[in-house]
């Protein structure tokens, strides 16, 4: 018997963009599909950073209560944005094609401030890292909000540029109704993204045999087995998904090739690995490469990450 699925999202303009291509790879297989809009309190709470806000998992509670509630069938993540365990009773159901995984600096055109002063703005603490470990002398701001936000922000304000998701930016174009111009980018080569950044992530209830069969028929196989490195390595050094960690695998021909980093919040202490291993191996690479930071310094990096949050009001040792 056909049923309607119910595929809840976040309703800012990417969260849509990312809900209506599950629907419409799900009637492309002749399944029937609506959008159910969720309001996530991380899309409420804009003065803050994340790392500030003490919660994992902050986009992703308001669906994971709407699904376990039976208001909706499917949930669709930005997969980077999804705690490494999920919620019991909910499941990963497809794992979409990976889009362009890079961050990206967005400026107003004059690029002299990379070799003197100069402030650029995130609200990740990944980036913020990586960014002052580059670059010690330049500040880095807070910056909340969805895309469209970000970027206006931008543009009202005295800084030299802001970091997004190349993805992001792909699947939007928030340059409308702002004097800067989309060809203001840098792809930052150097800068590790998050776990399983440019991937979406789709879940159903564990007991809802026909929403994962559904799903199942949408897995994008290569991008699941890479982003499972990656969400294990991050999961191994407990780092939460507002830590500054960053992770990346990816396939060459029957290899699997792993770069992962951890860093202090200031930037000032840095972990790094790199790995090629089998395609077989895939399972345990992420544990092995998380190991091989925590046992060359990373255990000490990781109880100063928890001393720096233990200080901010508001925050715990697993934000």
């Amino acid at each position: 018997m056909k049923k309607t699925l119910r595929i809840g999202t976040r309703d800012s303009e990417l969260a849509l963009w990312q809900a209506n291509r599950v629907k419409e790879g799900l009637e492309s297989l002749e399944y029937q599909a609506e959008i159910v809009p969720v309001k996530s309190h991380g899309d409420l709470v804009l003065d803050k950073p994340l790392y500030e806000m003490g919660i994992t998992g902050i986009f992703t509670k308001a669906l994971d209560i709407a699904m376990i509630r039976g208001e909706i069938d499917i949930a669709v993540h930005s997969m980077k944005d999804v705690p490494t365990a999920l919620p019991r009773g909910i499941v990963q159901g497809a794992v979409l094609k990976r889009a362009d995984a890079s961050d990206l600096l967005i400026h107003k055109g004059d690029l002299a401030f990379l070799d003197e002063a100069g402030t650029v703005a995130t609200g990740s603490l990944r980036r913020r890292a990586q960014w002052l470990h580059r670059y010690p002398e330049h500040s880095v701001e807070n910056l909340r909000g969805n895309i469209n936000t970000r970027m206006r922000k931008l543009q009202n304000s005295s800084w030299n540029g802001a970091i997004f998701a190349a993805a992001g930016l792909e699947r939007i174009s928030p340059f409308e109704g702002t004097d800067i111009d989309p060809g203001n980018r840098i792809t930052l080569d150097w800068m590790v993204p998050a776990p399983a950044q440019g991937a979406m992530l789709a879940v159903a209830m564990e007991h809802d045999d026909y929403g994962r069969q559904a799903l199942d028929r949408l897995n994008h196989r290569d991008t699941e087995i890479c982003t499972h490195v990656e969400r294990q390595f991050l999961r191994v050094l407990e780092g939460g998904c507002t830590a500054p960690i960053g992770a990346k695998a990816c396939l060459e021909n029957d290899d699997i090739v792993f770069n992962g980093i951890l860093l202090s919040p200031d930037g000032k202490r840095k972990h790094s690995v790199q790995k090629r291993a089998p395609l077989k191996q895939y399972t345990v690479l992420g544990e092995q490469c998380a190991l091989e930071i925590l046992k060359n310094g990373g255990k000490e990096t990781l109880e100063h990450i928890r001393q720096y949050q233990d200080q901010r009001p508001g925050t715990t040792a697993s934000s």
